[in-house]
């Protein structure tokens, strides 16, 4: 029973795609699209909070040796139902979100294409989080790279998707490698794909199949040195950023650590690898979030630097905090990402110093700043909770690792601050008759953004007291105990990010940067820097393939010549010498010939003559030998 929920959205997306293509072709299309798409996600949700109480399960038995299996944990429990519960108002965004663009006369048919697309990445996702062995979830694994890569292609005809769509596809697709080298440690060490057997493993195998494990999961969630791949996947549409980044493809590799978080800390150097990882990623995204002037760039920065400090909650041992912090950030970067896409639908750029829409959009504004204030950690909202349980979880391995995860907390809250000022603040009137000159957002798609936002808001009550030892014993895990100075250190940083955001915002009076500037929002260099090794790797492939053709080749080439030659003074001489060494062979044959046939007269005594004489002739012969 439990295959339903990651099969019905996979199989309803290629019927979305037929029947809307057919039918759904004006206005009233779009509504039958949201209305389909809502339908799908909401028996999904139905679905797989039907199998977290009934405990349902499922096998498929592909060989003797192999069989697919799916359960429930309380970890794939908590991403079954938060993965469709984002992605439903996300689909009723993205059946509206390209109504908009169009300002000449006539209609857009609806994005079918889009909806069935993201109707097939939940499914995908349901499944990876489902799996219970290493087959299920690499066919899961590479269905949500291969949907990822179909949505940020989406808009092919723009110049660069598909270029940006193949490098995020190729740099998560190298640390998929990962997970196919883990896989095959297990099997080897186990006999068995099932997670349930990795209590087995040890020695070098369970080394190589963390390591295995660690590059898969980096590079999917976006953690230092892969984390230039999220400003390559903002080349999707506004729905695709804001499901990939919330609950989908970025979420998978953090949803592996904390699914295989016990037998990953089984190897001693796991924690401080995660905790680095996790630290380098959340500091160097702030900064770059905080130089970004592009939206979505801003919060994809953003998001790697949220993910790393999961990342340092699980390496600090406490994945039930990176568990509840996933869901605290799924609700706030949907809900900024879809504000970010209705900014870009008035002004028509995503640059953040053309928006300043406080004005024309005050409601949109109003619940931005609520995404935004949760963004920045600001206390009583929801990832201010499980921010403040995240140094906490730092401050048990080491004080200063506590320190420096509040000054990423601070750097939070200095980009979320520049972000809603910036987009939803108060600009000058000119920039607002521009603004209004130009086709607006939908109903439809301010719903959805708002439903986002009321979630981030709800989930502000992990701050009333014992709500969170409930949610602890709920998830069956362990949140550290605050302690005040932590806390104090924290509040304080988030108070000193907010105002230096405030001061960045107002000294942010053009467009123009530095080219340094540009250069540190780039990832701070990063993909320069990779370019250039990709180019120093190409010269000297080039080199290499240069000293093949001259000096490798260089025998094959006169080989070859020297044939040819052959061939050539075969064809001049070699007729008449071949010819005549043939004819003289026939001739010699045909004299043999003639003279073997006169031994054949036909007469019986001379046969006998000739038998007599070779009888004598052998007689004489051994009488010889005797003799000797």
């Amino acid at each position: 029973m439990l295959w339903f929920v990651p099969l019905l959205p996979l199989l309803a997306a290629p019927v979305i795609y037929g029947f809307g293509k057919c039918r759904l072709g004006d206005d009233r299309g779009r509504a039958a699209l949201a209305l389909a798409g809502v339908a799908i996600m909401v028996a999904t949700l139905l679905l797989a909070s039907g199998a977290v109480t009934a405990d349902w399960g499922g096998t498929y038995r592909w060989s003797s040796r192999i069989v697919l299996s799916i359960g429930m944990t309380p970890a794939s429990a908590v991403f079954a139902i938060i993965v469709p519960l984002i992605a439903t108002p996300i689909i009723v965004y993205s059946a509206y979100h390209e109504a908009s663009s169009v300002s000449t006369g006539g209609t857009a048919r609806p994005p079918v294409g889009l909806v069935a697309l993201l109707t097939a990445f939940v499914g995908a996702m349901e499944l990876l989080v489902l799996a219970e062995d290493f087959v299920t979830l690499l066919i899961a694994w590479e269905l949500v790279g291969a949907c990822s890569w179909a949505l940020i292609a989406h808009e092919w005809q723009k110049t660069g998707n598909l270029r940006d769509a193949a490098w995020a596809f190729l740099v998560t697709r190298f640390g998929d490698l990962g997970l196919y080298i883990a896989a095959a440690a297990v099997f080897a060490g186990t006999g068995s794909f099932a997670f349930a057997d990795l209590a087995q493993l040890d020695g070098w195998l369970l080394d190589v199949f963390v390591a295995g494990a660690v590059l898969a999961a980096a590079a999917k969630s976006a953690q230092v040195p892969f984390s230039p791949w999220l400003f390559a996947a903002m080349s999707g549409p506004t729905p695709v950023s804001a499901l990939l980044h919330a609950a989908t493809m970025v979420a998978a590799g953090i949803y592996l650590v904390i699914r295989l978080h016990a037998e990953l800390s089984a190897v001693a150097w796991f924690g401080p690898l995660a905790i680095t990882l996790g630290l380098a990623t959340a500091l160097a995204g702030g900064v770059v979030a905080c130089l970004q002037g592009h939206a979505k760039k801003l919060l994809a920065a953003s998001t790697s630097a949220q993910y790393g400090l999961m990342w340092l909650a699980a390496g600090a041992g406490f994945p039930g905090v990176a568990l509840v912090h996933f869901v605290t950030h799924a609700f706030t970067k949907a809900a900024l990402f879809l504000a970010a896409g209705i900014a870009e639908r008035h002004v028509g750029s995503y640059s953040l110093n053309a928006m300043r829409l406080g004005r024309l959009l005050p409601g949109v504004a109003a619940a931005a700043m609520v995404a935004s204030l949760a963004l920045a950690g600001v206390v009583p909202l929801s990832a201010a909770w499980s921010k403040e349980k995240i140094i906490t979880a730092a401050g048990h391995q080491a004080s200063w690792l506590a320190v420096i995860a509040a000054v990423a907390g601070g750097l939070s809250a200095l980009y979320a601050t520049r972000f809603q000022l910036l987009a939803f603040g108060r600009g000058r009137h000119d920039r607002m008759s521009e603004a209004v000159s130009r086709p607006g957002h939908s109903r439809a798609e301010a719903v959805a953004f708002y439903l986002l936002a009321a979630g981030t808001l709800a989930l502000s009550l992990l701050w009333w007291p014992g709500v969170g030892n409930g949610l602890a014993d709920l998830l069956s895990v362990h949140f550290p105990k605050t302690k005040l100075w932590e806390l104090i250190v924290s509040l304080l940083l988030v108070a000193l990010g907010v105002g230096l955001g405030i001061w960045a915002v107002r000294r942010e009076v053009s467009s123009q940067q530095s080219e340094t500037r540009t250069a540190m929002a780039d990832w701070l260099g990063l993909p320069a820097l990779s370019a250039r090794g990709a180019n120093a790797v190409m010269m000297f492939s080039y080199g290499l393939a240069r000293f093949d053709d001259r000096a490798v080749d260089a025998g094959i080439r006169g080989s070859a010549r020297f044939g040819a030659w052959l061939a050539r003074l075969g064809e001049r001489r070699g007729e008449g010498v071949f010819d005549g060494a043939t004819s003289q062979l026939a001739k010699g044959v045909d004299w043999a010939g003639q003279v073997a046939r006169r031994a054949h007269t036909g007469q019986m005594h001379h046969y006998y003559t000739g038998i007599a004489a070779g009888l004598a002739a052998i007689l004489i012969i051994l009488s010889i030998g005797a003799l000797l």
